[in-house]
């Protein structure tokens, strides 16, 4: 359903190059920049990486990725913590979403809760 989504970042730069490393893992890569906008996706722009317009911290957001398999959950994970992400929850499956509900949570630099999501066998 969603097109896109933009999130306010207060260094774009050192957002950007972590989004490089943690969504790689699950096919996102960089697809465009428009100024001082970047954006990712697999194959177009569902991800925009903004100035913020406001001094002060940013209101945290959740994005949940979507990954094709556990080891891809398990891969955005390493590549995350690898490129300076705290770890808020290690990939584990998570029954009290579902069954099959296999995800893994990080803090981006901006305080945001990032996740990556297999919810397959």
């Amino acid at each position: 359903m969603l097109d896109h989504i933009a999130i306010q970042i207060q260094d774009v730069a050192a957002s950007a190059s972590f989004y490089d490393a943690a969504l790689a893992p699950l096919g996102g890569k960089r697809t465009k920049e428009f100024g001082a906008f970047v954006s990712f996706g697999t194959t177009g722009h569902s991800l925009w990486l903004v100035p913020a317009t406001e001094d002060g911290p940013a209101r945290e957001v959740h994005l949940a990725f979507a990954a094709a398999d556990r080891a891809a959950v398990d891969a955005f994970h390493a590549a995350a913590v690898s490129a300076g992400a705290e770890s808020l929850h290690a990939p584990q499956l998570w029954p009290r979403y579902h069954a099959s509900y296999y995800g893994a949570f990080v803090r981006d630099p901006d305080g945001n809760n990032v996740e990556a999501v297999c919810h397959t066998p």
